[in-house]
């Protein structure tokens, strides 16, 4: 089990990458509000407000959306939003990134390390 975390910084793109999610019969996904480095430098300390256009692809906001996920899944989401947003390799779409998950408690199964047991 991997915990999938996608910055999106096209916020234009979520419904659609949202709609695929469920598309894909992943139906649990946290979005967040968030906002990168550059915006916060540039809009929220004065001293940096110069930078602004030194920085390529800064927008003001972004979504940080997390959800659990098989690895085998991995490649597909990637593709799903390549898709969608674009290319991940080019600037200003976004970053993907997992990270394991030893423990899972409270989705209505436990998942203990590598093990997912049905709640009563």
């Amino acid at each position: 089990m991997k915990l999938l975390i996608i910055i999106l910084n096209k916020e234009e793109n979520l419904d659609e990458l949202l709609e695929g999610f469920l598309e894909m019969d992943i139906r649990g996904a946290t979005v967040i509000n968030s906002k990168g480095m550059g915006s916060i430098l540039t809009s929220d300390i004065p001293i940096f407000a110069g930078l602004k256009d030194l920085l390529q692809g800064n927008r003001p906001g972004n979504k940080t959306i997390l959800t659990l996920v098989e690895e085998d899944r991995i490649p597909v989401i990637v593709n799903l939003f390549e898709d969608v947003v674009g290319k991940l390799d080019q600037p200003g779409n976004g970053i993907i990134f997992t990270l394991p998950v030893a423990d899972v408690i409270g989705l209505g199964r436990n998942f203990d390390s590598g093990r997912i047991d049905e709640e009563s």
